[in-house]
């Protein structure tokens, strides 16, 4: 045996908005069959070059009200006046297919997702500075200055909650960014309530190991000392 096998986990990216987090989850799933990408659902318009189900699923909010009266969203959030939310049927189909669901939301959002899917693995993405954070959404292009000064303060406020996750990632390099998330999962694999079929790998090693042992009691008393 190479490798015990483990279950997979859902992998939560969330951090203020211009951080790259989108970037960083498309990064994981592109690189690795083991990763596939949560798509969330919203009531914002879709951007250009979008696709609906791709990128996300588009619905109005009469659906997405419904959706969360029936209890199909693991979690939801208003965000900067848009609903946002995760398909509870994302994590049951990756889980099923032993992949890691990788979900980018909102910092409200991973809150959410701690308290209904406690095996979750929550990674907050920081920028490198202000000044870059500012940069990266100005570069857009898709935000006025006065969205641009909203995002901001928002992500003021969001920084203080990065203390309540599991890990902190500087995305200062995206190759960088995406190696360190790769450290992570793999250091997650590795938590024995991960880990697939545990107590019958220890039952069966303390067996083998006691057969060694009676073995060795069979040993000259020389050769069991040396």
């Amino acid at each position: 045996m190479n490798d015990l096998p483990f279950r997979p986990c859902p992998v939560v990216l969330a951090a203020p908005s211009g951080t790259g987090k989108t970037t960083i989850a498309r990064e994981l799933v592109a690189g690795s069959p083991r990763f596939v990408f949560s798509v969330s659902a919203t009531t914002r318009a879709a951007r250009d070059g979008e696709r609906d189900g791709v990128d996300y699923r588009f619905v109005g909010e009469e659906a997405f009200q419904a959706m969360i009266r029936e209890n199909r969203l693991v979690e939801w959030a208003e965000v900067h006046g848009n609903l946002y939310g995760t398909p509870r049927s994302e994590l049951e189909s990756a889980q099923e297919r032993g992949q890691h669901v990788v979900l980018d939301i909102d910092v409200q959002g991973a809150r959410q997702i701690r308290e209904a899917v406690p095996e979750a693995v929550l990674i907050f993405i920081f920028p490198p500075s202000g000044v870059d954070l500012l940069r990266r959404l100005g570069g857009r292009g898709t935000e006025n200055d006065e969205e641009v000064v909203r995002r901001l303060r928002n992500a003021q406020e969001e920084m203080d909650r990065a203390r309540h996750f599991d890990y902190i990632v500087v995305n200062d390099e995206l190759d960088r960014a995406v190696t360190r998330i790769h450290g992570v999962v793999e250091a997650e694999h590795r938590r024995p309530s991960r880990i697939m079929g545990l107590e019958d790998e220890i039952r069966r090693l303390r067996n083998e190991i006691g057969e060694v042992v009676s073995g060795e009691a069979e040993l000259a008393p020389d050769d069991a000392n040396a």
